[in-house]
């Protein structure tokens, strides 16, 4: 791959300049995004293999194109890998990303304009689950529920009586920033009550499921689970949808061709490498060891003050409230931590006062410093940090300093891939 990269820097400097970069920024901050990640070596491998030459319109064995021998074998494997490691009986992993993923599941067993009953966005819910910006929060209706303001719980009593009310076709849980695991058992229990299907994205946290550290929605019967293949599985940037098998056809065909053409092969490729690292047993210890950062960078937060929604994790991520705790809206907060070396991102909180370019809060996460072999120590260590600057907004010398102790730690943990 370094013969690439001199060919890249002689033929065209200007974008070497900006992977270079991109490169260095990555080797001396500390990623704290909890959907960012740093991918296997073979995965960056395959992204850039002569996957990428091949089209392949179609599913293995009924394509529209010659040539496809090796192309089915390896959509096969990380077919049958996604099924072994998550327990389902079937698996597309052609979507292009999470948001067609999603959208290939709506459209795939409902009708525009049925009721889809999914959390809030700023409790938690993503974007795909229904924000009134999206295409399919005007396609679909979407019923919305929230958590409690003082735990963070879902009411279960308060959900069942959205569905009851509504009839929703479809219950969807998952999320995108809220620090809990879920009651996979409460949420299908209501979806069979009012005859609906059941849905999970379990795009932030799929990593988790594998590893065996968090429930596993199919262990309650759930019809479909959804999950990027990137954020803590640490493959490449697709999407999966994983279901039961007599729902298999209905979400192929919404996939292909109803939603996108072609698949890109050398993600298919980099995700059947992932699969096959998360069956591994290294990757539960891998899996374990984010969750156990995330726990004690909570519990350092706290120590020093900063107010946690839900006060605390149960998996990879924190929202932490900078306006209550420093008097700092989010994007400021992101702002100088950014300075720092410690890249985070601004975040809603629930009903959040404020807008949501500048919300109340940031949103931190385990994975990627996990990658690099931090611990608990070093979980010690970015806690004090991150209070030490959001505590001195007006001290630029103090994020300096900050940045170059960051830097000195990120060099006893190497990026995988870049050294």
């Amino acid at each position: 791959m370094r013969a690439f990269y001199d060919l890249l820097s002689a033929t065209d400097p200007e974008v070497f300049a900006t992977l270079a970069g991109e490169e260095n920024r990555q080797r001396l901050g500390i990623e704290l995004i909890p959907s960012e990640n740093y991918t296997y070596p073979e995965v960056l491998a395959a992204l850039g293999s002569v996957f990428t030459n091949k089209y392949s319109e179609g599913y293995p064995g009924r394509r529209y194109y010659g040539g496809q021998e090796f192309t089915d074998q390896i959509e096969n494997l990380a077919r049958q890998r996604a099924c072994a490691v998550f327990g389902c009986e079937h698996a597309n992993v052609q979507p292009l990303s999470g948001s067609p993923m999603n959208q290939a599941v709506y459209l795939g067993l409902l009708e525009p304009g049925d009721t889809i009953l999914a959390m809030d966005l700023s409790h938690g819910g993503h974007l795909t689950h229904g924000a009134p910006v999206s295409h399919m929060g005007r396609l679909f209706n979407f019923v919305r529920y929230k958590t409690n303001p003082g735990d963070g719980a879902i009411d279960f009593d308060v959900v069942r009586a959205l569905a009851r009310e509504h009839k929703p076709r479809l219950v969807l849980c998952g999320y995108t920033s809220y620090p809990r695991d879920l009651d996979y058992a409460a949420f299908k229990a209501i979806a069979d009550e009012v005859g609906a299907y059941t849905m999970c994205d379990a795009s932030h946290y799929a990593g988790l499921v594998a590893g065996g550290v968090m429930r596993n929605p199919f262990d309650a019967g759930f019809d479909v689970v959804t999950t990027t293949s990137h954020k803590s599985l640490r493959g490449p940037r697709g999407g999966m949808i994983l279901c039961r098998k007599a729902l298999g056809p209905a979400i192929d065909k919404s996939v292909f061709p109803g939603l996108q053409g072609g698949p890109h092969m050398n993600v298919i490729a980099g995700i059947a490498i992932t699969l096959g690292k998360a069956l591994a047993p290294e990757f539960k210890v891998y899996a374990a060891q984010v969750l156990a950062n995330a726990r004690r960078l909570g519990a350092e937060l706290a120590g020093r003050g900063v107010s946690l929604i839900t006060g605390g994790t149960d998996n990879h991520m924190l929202v932490a409230n900078t306006q209550a705790s420093f008097g700092l809206d989010g994007r400021t907060a992101e702002e100088l931590l950014d300075e720092a070396g410690l890249t985070t991102n601004k975040q809603i909180i629930p009903d959040d006062p404020n807008p949501p370019l500048r919300p109340s809060g940031i949103r931190l996460g385990t994975p990627a410093a996990t990658t690099r072999g931090m611990g608990e120590a070093e979980m010690v260590k970015l806690a004090g940090w991150i209070a030490e600057v959001l505590a001195s907004p007006t001290d630029a010398a103090k994020r300096a300093a900050v940045r170059a102790e960051v830097a000195q730690l990120c060099g006893r943990f190497p990026v995988p891939g870049l050294e």
